[in-house]
């Protein structure tokens, strides 16, 4: 039996989801609506393979915890859990009644597959670091998990919201996962790549009354103008710019909202494969000095951009206050750059930057400041798909990319392991001594000392310039005024325990 709350530290979640028996006999209302949403992508079928495609995912699957839109974690399939034995026993309860998609039970049996799965098949994906920790993996019953860890990991539940539970009927199970059977409010439909992604509602779905619209669509192309068909009423809920913002505004029907955490900025320098004159640290130094924080975060994000040198912002447990007012590239300083050069015995003028980025205008802004050091600048703009093909090569000398929210901080120091998920997006950095810091910090269930831990690795980072931050905002997300039970959460998930998508319904549309 798992104990009691008062005793133990038991976190528990049936109240808040569950339903009166009786409910459960009452007709459900019509499901009515197509609810069309425009933030991020999809790169994989398989949802243990992703590498960051939660905004849509998360629609069909759904994870054994969840994040709360102020970023604590709360049980979701799994209805209550855990943590024992000084952190290496973490004991999860799942929760009754949950059906796959093709109407079979979720026991524990299905959720130990997902488990082996993720153990023994998946190389790269967001949870393979995690998942090596366990050294066993138990199901003493139908509804309960027993997760023996190696060693004490503080991130494991809040990493439970990205295990997402699909069945093991799913088409590809063996290999890649071509059409996933989750347990989520909606179905995996139609997929057409960079284009949209269809889901109906499920009908068998756990919660009841739920979902209240007939389907979802996600648009995933990645050109465009979402500000256009969102005022047309041909998308409900839409990523936005900043320089969409004053029109937005002014529209009666358009509401704006922000996702609890934030995006952040940075430049990465070629770990993987330098070329000279990049291997030499005094020209990453230059180069660090070069950019303009400031003025970058105030293109980005007007007067809400954050300056700083770290991962996350003022007010995150994990933030050094220290760190950042040590910054020496707080502010640019051209003249310090170019003395650095010529320590080098670097001409700029001689030197071809070969600068990728993915399609925006922010990273042009970084481009030009790079180039005022004298260096000539081919910089190369890709999409998505073009971006991570040409950053696995390691052909390059800088890239110009950001990162979105994370259910826990691990999730971005996991990328700077040598063998963490995607991690081209930060030159591919190779460092052992890093990856013990990194996993001493997981290791260690006192927050405030693993915080400390994980400033030290950090240190690192910035002694041997992998790459530098320029800053965070927060992502803006615009809704019409018809959708109804909807407010942006903490990740880009668009569907949590508390709230997200499976609560939303579509009134009447309104008229300007």
């Amino acid at each position: 039996m798992i104990p009691d709350l008062s005793r133990r530290g038991l976190l528990l979640g049936g109240a808040a989801l569950a339903a009166p028996r009786g409910a459960l006999a009452q007709p459900a209302a019509p499901r009515s609506g197509t609810l069309k949403i425009s933030t991020l992508g999809l790169d994989t079928a398989d949802p243990h393979r992703h590498t960051g495609s939660i905004a849509v995912q998360q629609a069909y699957v759904e994870g054994l915890t969840s994040i709360a839109a102020d970023g604590s974690v709360e049980p979701f399939l799994a209805e209550a859990f855990e943590t024992t034995h000084g952190g290496r026993v973490i004991t999860l309860r799942l929760r009754e009644g949950v059906r796959f998609h093709d109407g079979s039970a979720m026991t524990s049996a299905e959720v130990l597959a997902n488990f082996e799965r993720y153990r023994t098949r998946i190389r790269g994906g967001m949870l393979a670091e995690p998942m090596r920790q366990a050294e066993a993996v138990e199901a003493p019953d139908a509804r309960t998990i027993v997760v023996r860890l190696k060693d004490p990991y503080a991130p494991f539940l809040h990493l439970c919201s990205e295990f997402w539970v699909v069945s093991p009927n799913s088409p590809g199970w063996d290999a890649t996962i071509t059409r996933p059977i989750g347990t989520g409010p909606f179905t995996f439909g139609t997929w057409v790549p960079n284009a949209r992604f269809h889901a109906p509602a499920f009908e068998q779905y756990w919660q009841p009354g739920k979902p209240q619209l007939a389907a979802v669509e996600f648009d995933l192309r990645e050109s465009g103008d979402p500000s256009l068909a969102l005022r047309a009423g041909d998308l409900h809920i839409a990523s936005v710019g900043r320089d969409r913002l004053t029109t937005l505004s002014r529209d009666p029907n358009i509401r704006i909202g922000k996702l609890k955490d934030i995006q952040w900025f940075f430049v990465a320098f070629n770990n993987r494969n330098p070329r000279a004159p990049f291997d030499d640290i005094r020209v990453r130094r230059a180069v660090a000095h070069a950019l303009d924080k400031p003025g970058f975060m105030r293109f980005v994000a007007g007067t809400d951009g954050i300056v700083t040198n770290q991962m996350v912002i003022p007010g995150n447990a994990n933030f050094d206050r220290a760190l950042h007012e040590a910054d020496p590239y707080a502010r640019p300083d051209m003249d310090r750059a170019r003395a650095l050069l010529r320590e080098a015995g670097v001409d700029p003028a001689r030197i071809r930057v070969e600068m990728i980025s993915w399609q925006n205008s922010y990273a042009q802004v970084a481009a030009q400041m790079v180039s005022r050091l004298g260096f000539q600048v081919n910089h190369v703009p890709l999409d998505d798909i073009g971006a991570q093909r040409r950053a696995g090569q390691y052909d390059w000398d800088l890239a110009v990319f950001s990162s979105g929210p994370r259910p826990d901080v691990f999730l971005r120091y996991v990328r700077l392991m040598s063998n963490g998920p995607n991690p081209v997006l930060w030159g591919g950095i190779q460092d052992a001594e890093l990856d013990a810091m990194i996993r001493a910090a997981v290791a260690e269930p006192d927050q405030a000392r693993r915080a400390a831990l994980y400033n030290t690795a950090y240190r690192r980072v910035l002694e041997r310039h992998y790459f530098v931050v320029l800053g965070h905002s927060q992502n803006l997300i615009a809704q019409r005024a018809e959708v109804q039970g909807w407010d942006p959460g903490f990740t880009w998930s668009p569907h949590w325990a508390s709230g997200g998508i499976a609560q939303v319904s579509l009134g009447s549309r309104a008229r300007g």
